[in-house]
């Protein structure tokens, strides 16, 4: 992957060591034996933050823990009255992840503010976020610390229970690692949305596509949202294999899979009217206690999701999905319950500061790909608050939220370069 970037899109050979030095830490210090494990509010997340601390103190910048326990670095720009440009990302991991997902982007923040550093002081104050909580792997939310920030924090949130150890909540896991509940939980803004001119975060891609089309960045349009549904059911009545015709039959199992069967269909037509969307089944399951080859089943769990970079599109599905529900209903006697689900918005990036990253790799000769986000990122929470954002895709290969992720470091250095322009010159672009 020798690839040729002219100036300004190249990265000091001492800060590319020093990122180099960093993720060797990372993956030292929390390997778990089989991948990388960082629990969010736990020690591990934190002494991840407290040295990306260390090494912004002795760069001479500011550094400040807010209320959610969230880090960020500073270096104070020269006119404090214009809004501050922004760029973070997270450091906390699923269980067994990989050692890029979250980490690279902020140690390509780091860079951009310690090269912003060592030049004339910028006239814009230049913010690092390292923020708590990304992943929802632990206590079922996402984006805790980002949330927090804009004053999003539910407080319910805070007796959620640690998905590996019930007997741990949120809040005395956040109060553990130095968070001020109360504040959190009072929705007190961390952060003015109207004091930043725009936020960008680097991120590995999470699929296959970058690799597939052979290009070392990618410049997200948008970040998908998606509807949520962990405890559905397909409801139908148990009964002997042997002795109950079809005709009789309420066969959970067969209705579960002809709901999804005909959810796929929903979902090619979709595709093929342009539309953007995903579809997964994650959990397709009978009862291990009461499943046998003689029994017909009576119930079947499961868990669906559906995302797409349009609302419109959400809800949309999910009324085809109703629709189908009711005929599966009527056909087969099977009950289809979804059960409680959970929304999360679709979220934009800025359209000014997209085309202002393509202009900037076209300029470079750095080959690109524009696609849309189908993991969930902070920068989408940043987005929503109205903080104009664009994110830089790195690519990497193996998926991620698994220990085969593995981001070529040259790539990497093209992306964290380009987060760096963009962090610089986007606020002339979106006017902040």
């Amino acid at each position: 992957m020798d690839l040729a970037v002219p100036a300004p899109l190249v990265v000091a050979p001492d800060l590319a060591a020093l990122a180099r030095d960093l993720f060797e830490e990372l993956r030292a210090a929390h390997h778990d034996g089989v991948g990388i494990t960082r629990e969010t509010y736990a020690a591990g997340e934190t002494a991840a933050m407290r040295r990306i601390e260390a090494i912004a103190r002795d760069a001479g910048l500011d550094c400040t823990w807010d209320a959610a326990a969230n880090l960020r670095v500073t270096l104070p720009g020269s006119d404090p009255s214009r809004p501050a440009a922004a760029c973070g990302s997270h450091l906390d991991s699923v269980p067994q992840g990989g050692n890029f997902d979250g980490a690279a982007g902020v140690i390509a923040g780091l860079l951009a503010i310690l090269h912003a550093a060592r030049g004339p002081r910028p006239v814009r104050t230049l913010h690092l976020f390292v923020l708590r909580g990304e992943e929802s792997a632990w206590y079922g939310r996402p984006y805790l610390g980002s949330s927090a920030l804009f004053g999003l924090f539910d407080p319910a949130w805070l007796d959620l229970p640690n998905l590996r150890d019930p007997a741990l909540t949120l809040g005395a896991a956040m109060r553990r690692e130095g968070a001020d509940t109360a504040v959190v939980a009072a929705r007190r803004p961390l952060c003015d949305p109207a004091a930043l001119s725009h936020f960008v975060e680097l991120h590995i891609e999470q699929g296959p596509v970058m690799v597939a089309r052979r290009v070392p960045v990618g410049l997200v349009s948008g970040i998908r949202g998606n509807h949520r549904h962990p405890n559905a059911r397909a409801l139908g009545e148990a009964a002997h294999s042997g002795a109950v015709p079809r005709w009789l039959r309420r066969d959970a199992v067969l209705g579960a899979a002809d709901f999804a069967m005909r959810l796929d269909g929903t979902w090619r037509t979709l595709l093929e009217r342009g539309e953007d969307l995903v579809m997964t089944f994650g959990i397709f399951t009978t009862d291990p206690r009461e499943h046998a080859m003689t029994r017909v089943p009576g119930e079947l769990r499961f868990a669906l999701e559906w995302r797409s970079e349009s609302e419109a599109t959400l809800d949309a599905f999910g009324d085809l999905a109703r629709a189908e529900i009711a005929e599966i209903a009527r056909e087969r006697g099977v009950r289809i319950e979804l059960g409680p689900g959970v929304r999360t918005p679709p979220a934009a990036m800025d359209p000014r500061l997209l085309a202002h990253a393509r202009a900037i790799c076209t300029a470079a000769g750095l080959p690109h790909e524009v696609l849309a986000s189908g993991a969930g990122h902070d920068a989408a929470i940043f987005a929503n608050a109205g903080v104009p954002s664009a994110m830089v895709f790195v690519r990497n290969e193996h998926g991620s939220h698994n220990p085969r992720e593995a981001m070529d470091f040259d790539d990497f250095l093209h992306g964290a370069a380009l987060l760096r322009e963009i962090l610089l010159t986007g606020a002339e672009v979106v006017g902040g």
